[in-house]
């Protein structure tokens, strides 16, 4: 039976605006418009400039109404025209023309031939999108349907702006919560660390993170276990213009190989079992910052190739997702293994060790920076002391320092806030000692110095041997910039007490004794080749 306009106006409105879930509503709209014209299909979409493509918003059929967000890219040609005044606001079209953007839009949705109207819905003059029905077949719609339609520009205006500005909300909100608690976790991290260093070899490493920081070149930090590779990288990021933006971490060999798509990529709702939420990856967390790939050298080759797409492209699909993402990211990864003989022996892509190693910056081993060890413990004393609430720092045994700075530090300086903290909580009140350095089996007793692995010498015997080592690679010098004391991080009045304590001679007396002699034939060999 016919109803008058004014009736249609009122049913369609009453359905579009029925529900708050957009595609139940388009569904209940399309129920009863399919009794007053032809429709095998009802679509609501809008064009996205910043992707080229027609986005289909939501669609409705017999089988019900589903939220479909699918993109279809059109040609710069196409874009222009769509985006043009002079492009109709109601378009009737009883045959598409092939190769037409109604052409790419039917045969995407799957109605290769077709008859459509489509009304380009404004609000207040300002255009929110598009609903399209879609009869199959040629020459299915008439004048009256496309003016009845017209009728319903404002209920369906309405609900899809309200609809995108909804789910735009929503996922700000779950960006909101998701960084959020990133940035807790990073912040529990990070809390208190600093990059702790006076040594020629610290002030070379801060050099290099301010010349590059600024820049949006990648960065390869190098160094052992324990360097602070990571402390570096976040120098860099703190430096430079993406300091507001995020630091994202991603430790490369602690993400399974089955994951690591998803992990660093993200996926769409549904992309796989368990996939019950649309993830964002780490690259795409890290958008308008730096992301940090700790122990890049562990990736597997496949995980390599990856990477490498997104370095040159700088954008990423997520799984189970039909449109690029475009990034803008500055890359900083770090390792501990030698790249260049993993490149050599083809475990390591070369391509990919050029796009990283842009400009690298090594941070020497602890056993390296002996200078900066007064001041790291120092630190670490106050920042455990803090950390455990004691009601005071514990002091250092005047023979602690020497004690640390013997050391060998395989952990470097992740070792040694170890070693602070384990003395602070076995400490009964009196001065630290850290005499664990010297228990037989330790790293300590394997430091050059001693003699057996089943009887640790006294210290003032590997204090001995020690600078006498040093002093001897020195040629006899205790002061200059190849001297002993610059070599063992002291400064030369305090390395001759401790000579004279131990009974190293120095000066002219060491010529007469038999290290100066060794020292003295290698310096006139080497002036002589």
């Amino acid at each position: 039976m016919p109803i008058s306009d004014n009736e249609f106006f009122r049913e369609v409105t009453l359905r579009i605006c029925g529900s708050l879930d957009i595609e139940q509503a388009l569904y209940q709209s399309f129920l009863f418009i399919q009794h007053h014209m032809p429709a095998d299909r009802m679509t609501l979409g809008y064009f996205d400039p910043q992707e080229g493509a027609i986005i289909i918003y939501a669609s409705a059929t017999l089988d019900g109404g589903t939220r479909t967000n699918v993109a279809i890219p059109i040609s710069e040609d196409q874009q222009m025209s769509l985006q043009s005044p002079e492009f109709p606001d109601i378009l009737l079209l009883n045959s598409v023309a092939p190769r037409s953007i109604a052409a790419l839009v039917m045969e995407r949705l799957g109605h290769p031939v077709a008859s459509i109207v489509s009304l380009r819905m404004r609000l207040q003059g300002e255009l929110q999108g598009n609903l399209t029905v879609i009869a199959n077949g040629r020459d299915r719609f008439t004048r009256p349907h496309v003016e009845r339609l017209a009728q319903i520009n404002d209920p369906f205006a309405i609900a899809l702006s309200n609809s995108r500005r909804y789910q735009e909300l929503t996922r700000l909100k779950d960006l909101l919560v998701d960084d959020n608690r990133y940035l807790q976790e990073e912040l529990r991290q990070m809390a208190g660390d600093q990059i702790i260093g006076d040594s020629p070899q610290m002030q070379r490493v801060l050099f290099l993170v301010r010349q590059v920081a600024p820049r949006n070149s990648p960065v390869l930090v190098l160094g052992e276990t324990g360097t602070g590779k990571e402390l570096v990288a976040r120098a860099v990021h703190d430096a430079s213009p993406r300091r507001e933006g995020p630091f994202i971490k991603v430790n490369c060999g602690a993400v399974p190989p089955s994951l690591m798509d998803s992990e660093l990529f993200g996926h769409e709702k549904g992309a796989f079992t368990g996939a019950t939420a649309m993830h964002r990856g780490r690259f795409e967390r890290a958008h308008n910052g730096t992301i940090f790939l700790d122990e890049v050298g562990e990736l597997s080759p496949e995980a390599q190739v990856r990477l490498l797409r997104v370095l040159q492209e700088k954008e990423i699909e997520r799984v189970g997702g039909t449109r690029s993402i475009a990034l803008n990211i500055r890359v900083v990864a770090a390792t501990n293994r030698p790249l260049k003989e993993m490149v050599a022996s083809g475990r390591f892509r070369e391509d990919l060790y050029y796009r990283l190693n842009v400009f690298p910056i090594e941070i020497p081993p602890l056993r390296e920076r002996i200078a900066d060890i007064e001041q790291l413990t120092r630190y670490f004393l106050q920042r455990q002391a803090k950390e455990m609430r004691l009601p005071h720092i514990p002091s250092m045994a005047p023979i602690a320092l020497e004690k640390l700075r013997l050391y060998a530090w395989p952990g470097n300086v992740r070792e040694l806030a170890h070693v602070v903290e384990r003395s602070l909580i076995l400490n009964r009140g009196e001065s630290l000692t850290f005499d664990e350095l010297s228990v037989p089996g330790s790293p300590a007793t394997r430091h050059p110095g001693r003699t057996s692995d089943d009887e640790p010498l006294l210290l003032d015997t590997v204090m001995d041997n020690h600078i006498r080592k040093v002093l001897a690679a020195s040629g006899g010098r205790v002061e200059g910039r190849e001297g002993a004391a610059r070599k063992l991080g002291m400064k030369p009045g305090t390395l001759r007490y401790r000579m004279k304590k131990l009974g190293i001679p120095f000066g002219r007396k060491t010529h007469s004794h038999p290290i100066g002699r060794i020292a003295q034939i290698k310096t006139e060999n080497l002036s002589n080749t």
